[in-house]
């Protein structure tokens, strides 16, 4: 009837998608926001100056499309990341959610199929979904670590024609030793895409897959200036590959996808980048005090190579959540069952959040370790790459 709200379901919408719910988390106005893994720091003030600037200069040119290929971008984008990275090797778009997206629409499919490792980005299955493209899920190790035989079997037996590998992982923090990248990207038949959102956060020492590049080029790297570049409101994503992938993607992209405004919003955070990624060190340093802390009172946290850490085990996690919220302090129920994981926020945040999990683990003490195996396959709610 004409009078009637149409509803989802009366929709002629694809049957892979019914019964689907769209990606989000919480957005609330609460004192202590730690549930998105964003960066604390605002960006520095002559950063700001110069960005207005630099929209300054564009306003004047808005009425024209951007640079389509945003070929300046690219070369300072080449120029951060070294390793021999030349421009022809990287591209960039809306986020590293847009990367992956025309990565698997260039390489995944109808008649495809995408696999990765779980608990992992609850955005590799979503928009490996909205790609028509079959998802592969395969099992982390206890540890939230990835065994290379377990994972070359896998790989071996459902032959994925795109697979993810994520160094460091979401929402657990476990980065990658380069060695199990190098036995994936070997055994792969396809395109293996090893997600770095957060490799900017990995201890001192620990190896980036771009060093994998020469002589793989079925190899990609993607990284994002959301997380330690303090510019989550740009929404820039980016890569590294070899210049046939770039090819490739240069086929499904939307005409000139990156607009003006955020190709002129990511160079002038590239110009800055010594004073955004210096709020890195002071990060890790917060990172590894609320670990120990945490270990201290009894529950049990998963190693962290990122700006956020995993921890638990709750008989009723949603009820420990609840109560940190009455605290004033917002954390993310997500991963497996018993698990937490709360962003690194300030040290100002990460006193308030240590204040009210030490009230909370009155009424809501955490489960006694027993070494039995979580269970990684039941993941309602896992995480965003960006």
């Amino acid at each position: 009837m004409s009078g009637d709200r149409v509803r989802l379901d009366d929709l002629p919408l694809r049957d892979d998608l019914r019964g689907r719910t769209p990606y989000g988390a919480p957005q609330l106005d609460v004192p202590v926001r730690l549930n998105t893994n964003e960066n604390p720091y605002p960006p520095p003030p002559e950063l700001v100056d110069d960005l207005a600037e630099a929209v300054r200069s564009q306003a004047s040119v808005l009425n024209r499309y951007p640079d389509r290929d945003a070929v300046a971008l690219r070369e300072d984008l080449a120029s951060f990341l070294g390793h021999g990275v030349v421009p022809a090797q990287v591209w960039a778009a809306n986020g590293s959610n847009e990367i992956l997206q025309q990565i698997l629409q260039a390489f995944g499919g109808p008649g495809r199929g995408a696999m990765g490792f779980e608990p992992s980005y609850s955005m590799h299955p979503i928009i490996t979904t909205g790609a028509s493209t079959r998802w592969i899920s395969g099992a982390r190790e206890d540890d939230f670590g990835l065994d290379a035989d377990r994972a070359v079997a896998a790989i071996e037996e459902h032959r994925p024609d795109v697979v993810f590998l994520t160094s460091p992982n979401n929402p657990t923090g476990t980065a990658l030793p380069l060695e199990v990248v190098e036995r994936v990207v070997k055994a792969a038949p396809g395109i293996v895409v090893v997600d770095e959102a957060y490799y900017e956060f990995a201890r001192t020492g620990t190896p980036s897959a771009l060093g994998l590049l020469p002589g793989n080029p079925r190899l990609i790297v993607t990284r994002t200036m959301s997380k330690a570049f303090a510019m989550a409101g740009t929404r820039l994503g980016y890569l590294a590959a070899d210049p046939a992938v770039v090819e490739a993607l240069l086929l499904v992209r939307l005409p000139y996808h990156l607009s003006t405004l955020t190709q002129a919003a990511a160079r002038v955070a590239l110009a800055h980048r010594a004073a955004l990624l210096g709020t890195v060190d002071r990060l890790r340093a917060e990172r590894d005090d609320v670990v120990a802390w945490l270990r201290e009172h009894g529950l049990t946290v998963a190693d962290s190579d990122a700006n956020f850490v995993l921890f638990g085990r709750f008989a009723d996690r949603g009820a420990v959540w609840q109560a940190l919220l009455g605290h004033g302090v917002l954390v993310r129920e997500v991963g497996p069952p018993e698990w937490l994981r709360v962003s690194i926020g300030t040290a100002g945040d990460m006193a308030a959040f240590r204040h009210a999990m030490a009230a909370v683990l009155a009424d809501h003490p955490p489960i006694a370790h027993s070494g039995d195996t979580p269970d990684h396959r039941n993941t309602d709610d896992l995480e965003e790459t960006s």
